[in-house]
Formats: structure tokens, C-alpha cells, sequence
């Protein structure tokens, strides 16, 4: 919102990381915390892999990763990076040539999994592969596929042996000369995922890609991210973020901002603020923010707007939004701008009518950014 002073109380103070750069995109440092998904069409069906990636990229992905799990996946890479919009990630595991043929295709950034990646020779083949073709590398560190060695030593998978793991591959990198990566260390238990981070972030000062690995379902994935993250956000961690949903695409994009958006870290298109509803709506909130939440979804303009559906609670979020509307019965409702009393609106002409606000309030914040450039 435009009009409402930043307190500091609000302030996140984020942890200082080094900057790498996934293609053009900046990661780490003062860089705005990247957002990526993950496709999952088959890797070597060029269209409807591309499709998946236009997709992201039009509800906000930064990064898109596509899985490489055989040679005609890697094949297909190259026509898939060729007309992407956003930097491609190749998702190696086990087989270490298809890493080397990824960085060949244009892949920007190989993600590979040490426990499975095979012999250090093995994992010099690939950094030599990333020197010579631009690409960074993510060392993702899984609590599912732990080396033998540190199961052995640990007994289980606990944070020690997840930061020891990554640690010990970071030195892999460093000891080749190379300093283009970034380091996940990811659990689907949130106690262990978040006690890991905590401890690669003190380790290190490499950038850190944050995820809650296997969540779940849109509801269930949706709620575990926003515990597990959204702690270590707080915390200042983290520099890209993947939610990690067996749902669409889109929806983990579109949860990622909004965990994003909570905590003031990334701005992008309307976050409608809503009351859950009660005996005093003066008209149907649940089915307005349904309707608001279709009608909007183009706008990408970063823009608050309120729907309240009575006077309890609605004047003063108004004030705090861009754009409000606040319910008073007899049919009709107060429209709010800018956080002041603007008119009445009747109930029926309020979906209309709102959008045609912020659309023309989007409108007015491009024209002065654009002057500002």
C-alpha cells in the first residue's frame, strides 16, 4: 500500500549471503527472494513442458526446474531452454552424464543431490561441465537420501548430519575453485527441515534455497510450508523458495508469494484482505473474494484491497488499504480510496465496480513507476 508508513516493528532483517546468479536472476545478497517451481510433465515432451513453464512464469516464477532423468530429457532441454521466458534449472539424480549434457543444453543452474550423485571424480566432471558452460549449482541436501557413511555415524537423519553433508560438498565445490552455488537442506518434517537451515545458515555464507520437500497435498503442503518457512523467513534465512505441493504448478507459485507477501519480503498483484464472514455480512464475503480472487488474478501490480462485510472491523482495515469496500447493510457498502471514505455502493454493482478500481488504480502505479525509471 502507497499511503501506509513503514514501522519498524514490521522489519525483517535478513540473513547476509553472498550473491550467485541463476541466468540473469541474482540470488542472495540484497536480491528480492527469488520464487521457483518445478514441472511435472515428461521432461522430453517439449510442448507441454514448455507449456507448464510459460504457466509459471505468468503467475510469478522466477526459476522454473525441470526433472533430467534420462538422455531424451536432456535432448528436449535444449528446444525448452531456447524458448523459455526464466532460467531453467536441470534436477539431476544418480546419473551424473546427465548433468554434463544439461549444462551442454543451456541449463542456467544443475541441482544435484549429493548422496546420490555418485564418486567426487563424478561430481568434478560436473563442475567442470557448469565452469565451462555458465551455470551455477544447487546442492540439495535431502533427508531422504542422507550418504551411507552418515546414517552410519548418526543413526538417523537429524540436522547434524544434513549440515555435515552439506558442508562436506561444499568443499567438493570450493576445492575445484568453484563459488557459483547454493545449498538446500530439505526434510519433510518441519522441525528437521527448520533445524538444518538453522544450522547450514550459521555455516556458511553461501545463498540458501529454502523448501519443505515432499508437503503434501494444496491444503496440507500449503499449511506446512507456511509453518516451516515462514519461520525461517522471519528468522531473515532463505534467498529462493520452493513450495513444495503435489498440485499444480501454478499453485505453488501462487503459495510462495503469498508466504512471501505475509511477512513484507515480495510484493505482487492484489492481496485482498477479508473478513471470514458472520451473522452481520451485509452481503456474501466468501463468494465476492471467490469472484474478486478470478477477476484479479491479471493484475500484477503490488496493491492492497479490503472486503469487510460489516462496519465492526471494515472502516479501519479500509484505512489501511488502497482499495475497500466495507458492508452496511440496507444493500449497499462504503467504497474506500486510498484509505479515506470515497461513496456508497450498492451490493449489486460491487464486483464490477471494484475491479474497474483497481484496474485503473494498477494503471496509475505503472504510469508513475514508469517515471520513475
Amino acid at each position: 500500500m502507497t499511503h501506509n508508513p513503514i514501522r519498524p516493528w514490521r522489519n525483517i532483517e535478513r540473513r547476509k549471503s553472498r550473491q550467485i546468479f541463476v541466468g540473469p536472476v541474482p540470488i542472495g545478497g540484497d536480491a528480492p527472494i527469488a520464487v521457483q517451481t518445478m514441472t511435472n510433465t515428461d521432461s522430453s515432451d517439449v510442448a507441454a513442458t514448455l507449456a507448464q513453464v510459460n504457466a509459471a512464469t505468468e503467475a510469478g516464477a522466477d526459476i522454473v526446474r525441470i526433472s533430467t532423468p534420462d538422455q531424451a530429457s536432456t535432448v528436449a532441454l535444449r528446444e525448452i531452454v531456447a524458448n523459455s521466458p526464466v532460467p531453467i534449472i536441470a534436477d539431476i539424480h544418480f546419473h551424473y552424464r546427465r548433468a554434463i549434457e544439461a549444462a551442454e543444453a543451456g541449463a542456467a543452474c544443475l541441482r544435484i543431490n549429493p548422496g546420490n550423485i555418485g564418486a567426487k571424480e563424478r561430481v568434478r566432471e560436473v563442475i567442470q561441465a557448469a565452469k565451462d558452460h555458465g551455470c551455477s549449482i544447487r546442492i540439495g541436501v535431502n533427508a531422504g537420501s542422507l550418504e551411507k557413511h552418515l546414517l552410519e555415524k548418526y543413526g538417523e537423519p537429524c540436522p547434524a548430519a544434513m549440515v555435515e553433508s552439506g558442508l562436506d560438498h561444499i568443499r567438493i565445490l570450493e576445492d575445484n575453485d568453484f563459488h557459483e552455488y547454493k545449498i538446500s537442506v530439505k526434510a519433510s518434517d518441519v522441525f528437521l527441515a527448520a533445524a538444518a537451515y538453522q544450522g547450514i545458515a550459521e555455516a556458511t555464507d553461501a545463498p540458501i534455497h529454502l523448501g519443505i520437500t515432499e508437503a503434501g497435498g494444496l491444503t496440507t503442503g500449503t499449511v506446512k510450508s507456511a509453518v516451516g518457512l515462514g519461520n525461517l523467513l522471519w528468522a531473515g534465512i532463505g534467498d529462493t523458495i520452493r513450495v513444495s505441493l503435489s498440485a499444480d504448478p501454478v499453485e505453488e507459485v501462487k503459495v510462495a508469494y503469498e508466504i512471501l507477501k505475509s511477512l513484507g519480503l515480495r510484493h505482487r498483484g492484489v492481496n485482498i484482505i477479508s473478513c471470514p464472514s458472520c451473522a452481520r455480512q451485509g452481503f456474501d464475503v466468501i463468494k465476492t473474494v471467490e469472484k474478486l480472487e478470478d477477476r484479479l488474478a491479471h493484475i500484477k501490480t503490488p496493491m492492497s484491497l479490503s472486503i469487510i462485510g460489516c462496519v465492526v472491523n471494515g472502516p479501519g482495515e479500509a484505512l489501511m488499504t488502497d482499495i475497500g469496500f466495507t458492508g452496511g447493510g440496507a444493500g449497499a457498502g462504503m467504497v474506500y480510496l486510498a484509505g479515506k471514505q470515497s461513496h456508497k455502493l450498492s451490493n449489486d454493482a460491487m464486483i464490477d465496480h471494484i475491479v474497474e478500481q483497481v484496474e485503473q488504480r494498477a494503471h496509475e502505479l505503472e504510469k508513475i513507476d514508469a517515471a520513475a525509471i
